[in-house]
């Protein structure tokens, strides 16, 4: 994933589950990767754990890419720690959102007409479109997706998704109030 997003023209992603790898605080992706694999000894925890946070250079670094993310509300709501982490991690998100590169949109759940709540994808635009690539989540793992048709029906899926969503202004507001309510 690391390099999908480094050498990418541009990311859009959508997420249903949890935060983005690239938007994540260290204690979100601690309490992550720890309940995922709870037998996993710390020696293997925290290397995880910072490899994803250097993950972020695509979004940070001079010339970053442009970023789209799509969160579904289940994701912002989702305390896979406590209520500081969970404070935190929206806090994260706003303040990556102020880069000019990375808009976040969410889907609040009395949306009406979305029907993508088990969609997620990261779309990693190439530096040609022949190298475009998606990275879906699946119920059974996870695959690569890189044929010119399967693209072209996860760029329609995300423009779906995307359509559901509130606008980027909106969509601050919403995480702000979902931040007074923590």
């Amino acid at each position: 994933m690391a390099e999908l997003e480094h050498h990418a023209t541009f990311i859009q992603e959508i997420a249903t589950a949890h935060v983005p790898g690239v938007l994540q605080t260290e204690d979100y992706a601690r309490a992550v990767f720890a309940y995922w694999r709870p037998d996993l000894p710390e020696s293997e925890l925290e290397p995880r754990v910072e490899h994803r946070g250097c993950r972020r250079v695509a979004l940070t670094r001079e010339g970053a890419v442009p970023y789209t993310a799509v969160l579904h509300e289940s994701v912002l709501r989702t305390r896979v720690a406590d209520r500081r982490v969970a404070r935190a991690q929206l806090d994260e998100v706003l303040r990556l959102t102020e880069r000019s590169n990375v808009t976040v949109r969410v889907i609040p759940f009395d949306v009406d007409g979305f029907g993508g709540a088990s969609t997620a994808l990261i779309y990693a635009g190439g530096p040609v479109p022949a190298l475009d690539t998606v990275h879906r989540d699946m119920p059974y793992g996870s695959a690569f997706v890189d044929a010119a048709a399967q693209l072209a029906s996860m760029r329609t899926l995300f423009r779906r998704v995307e359509g559901a969503s509130l606008d980027p202004n909106r969509s601050t507001e919403f995480i702000h109030r979902l931040l007074k309510e923590l």
